[in-house]
């Protein structure tokens, strides 16, 4: 593969796209939304729901075979999790941060991983990289003490891999992720936002409680894929590109929101008349077939673009290599585009289908609510990713590069 360019080439081995798995998803689609109403009144995501993900094996997706998971490749859990948020966006966006979240906990040590996984097998991790208040190096670990805002799903956590920061040489990055059990930490009730309601993204408290050393693993080094797990030659999943993963599993939300507007649009417009007009329905309307056509051109081209970072993620973790500097500035930077093209999309269709949308009632408010605060999240955001983008090809000093 170039070194430059971002795009595989003919020695790429297609990876394994199950579509059985994004089936189970599928059928989930409308047990999913008979309780969407109800995850936005409770902040989380109904116990009926989150049984049937269980069930149906969709929160171990990037878990490997040997716990029981399906070692799932990065294309294939893009689409399950973008069928689970074409239910609900706040259901598609705690499982895909329960997802990935466990993900990294596969990342770990074996001793960590047998923790973790080996009495639960189906254990869950949320996760949140900012550092605590209060932390001292003790023999064998870590004191820790802190709050960390905004861990999506950590309402059915069993773990959490949260940032700490090490007691390291003045000029080494101190940042760390480190593994706590649920019984080390309480979850204080703070999100009330007007979007993404159900994903229960509260805040995990934690007061003096040790981690051992091995649970912790440095943060600039897995931005490298250099990961303290054995199994790198078992699956494909723990040669994985760390922050590409990490930014590009939450716009499989932002795929099944766009995905679930167009669907309403198309079944509630085409008889809807056009108030002020000659037009008694709008599917005859050029203006709306017009703003329609738009929309969904604009959710292909985004899907087009998550798909080809998702190969690339699958490509590179099948080869053994983490993906050079520029390939993951792209996946960095097409992960915003995503967002744009689905919000624009998004907003074409509200357009098309008038000032009724905005009705609490209308289900099109909702996906717009959830994609706006999706939207705002830090890997998400398209600003950043154009930054760190264009700071690879210019070539800027690499202490000012993003993580990558």
């Amino acid at each position: 593969m170039s070194h430059h360019t971002g795009y595989i080439d003919r020695d790429y081995i297609e990876p394994h796209y199950d579509t059985e798995l994004v089936a189970r998803a599928t059928a989930l689609v409308p047990l999913i939304r008979e309780h969407a109403a109800e995850a936005s009144e409770n902040r989380r995501v109904s116990p009926v729901v989150m049984q049937a993900l269980e069930e149906a094996e969709l929160l171990n997706l990037f878990v490997p075979e040997r716990f029981g998971g399906h070692g799932a490749t990065m294309r294939t859990s893009m689409e399950v999790l973008a069928e689970i948020a074409r239910g609900d966006g706040s259901t598609g966006w705690a499982a895909s941060l329960l997802n990935v979240c466990t993900w990294f906990a596969t990342t770990y040590t074996a001793e960590a991983q047998e923790e973790v996984f080996g009495a639960n097998p189906r254990a869950k991790v949320c996760g949140i990289f900012t550092p605590p208040s209060r932390m001292e190096r003790v023999e064998g670990g870590y004191r820790v003490s802190g709050r960390w805002p905004y861990a999506s799903g950590s309402f059915a956590a069993d773990w959490a891999t949260l940032g700490i920061a090490l007691d390291v040489p003045e000029g080494e990055d101190p940042r760390a992720l480190a593994l706590f059990s649920k019984e080390q930490f309480t979850i204080e009730p703070t999100w009330f936002v007007t979007g993404m309601k159900g994903s229960g993204s509260d805040t995990i408290v934690i007061e003096n409680e040790f981690v051992p050393d091995h649970r912790i693993q440095s943060f600039a080094k897995m931005c490298q894929a250099e990961y303290t797990t054995p199994f790198t030659d078992e699956e494909r999943n723990p040669n994985m590109a760390f922050i590409p993963v990490a930014a590009l599993v939450l716009i499989s939300p932002h795929i099944g929101l766009a995905r679930h507007a167009l669907e309403v649009v198309r079944e509630k417009l085409p008889n809807k008349s056009v108030a002020y007009t000659r037009y008694t329905e709008a599917r005859n309307s050029p203006t709306h077939q017009l703003g329609v056509s738009r929309a969904a051109t604009t959710f292909r081209l985004a899907e087009l673009l998550a798909g080809n970072a998702a190969d690339l993620i699958d490509h590179y973790a099948f080869l053994g290599r983490l993906p050079d500097l520029e390939t993951r500035a792209q996946i960095r930077n097409d992960t915003g585009i995503v967002h744009e093209l689905v919000n624009d999309g998004i907003n074409t269709l509200l357009t098309a289908n008038g000032a009724g949308s905005f009705a609490e009632a209308n289900v099109l408010s909702r996906i717009w609510r959830d994609t706006e605060i999706a939207g705002r999240h830090s890997l998400v955001s398209t600003e950043l990713g154009r930054e760190v983008y264009g700071q690879v090809l210019l070539g800027t000093d690499d202490s000012l590069i993003l993580d990558l």
